[in-house]
């Protein structure tokens, strides 16, 4: 199999994302806040709608410095246009599951810096892991 060479972007994105699921940066509004797109948006493993400002103060009150990180796998990203990519990956916290899907954007007003524009979040149990993926 040829060697294939990682996609900056993709790097960029996952390495944002997994900043982002850092409990020490949950628990700081200013440091979530860095990492989210201004028109964020989000629809929740509850099924929950979350806005930029209702998901930061929503983690600041949730999260204690120093909880456990969640559990990620399987993420992969794929460039979908020069200042968009799109991950996918599962976690596990607290014996829930869910997968994820997030899209980051650059935004050249901020440095050029990578944020989350949108993500969502499916619960699932177990044994749905083997299923065929269809929709």
């Amino acid at each position: 199999m040829p060697n294939r060479r990682r996609d900056p972007a993709v790097e960029a994105a996952i390495e944002a994302e997994l900043r982002l699921l850092d409990p020490e940066v949950r628990c700081s509004p200013e440091l979530t806040g860095s990492l989210l797109h201004p028109a964020f948006h989000e629809f929740g493993a509850s099924g929950r709608y979350w806005d930029r400002a209702s998901i930061i103060a929503a983690l600041a009150a949730t999260t204690e410095p120093g909880a456990r990180s969640v559990a990620v796998s399987h993420m992969k990203g794929v460039r979908l246009a020069p200042d968009l990519v799109h991950l996918t990956f599962d976690t596990e916290n607290k014996g829930r599951r869910a997968h994820r899907s997030s899209l980051w954007r650059r935004n050249p007003e901020d440095g050029g810096n990578w944020l989350l524009y949108f993500h969502q979040a499916t619960p699932f149990e177990a044994e749905d892991e083997a299923g065929s993926g269809g929709g």
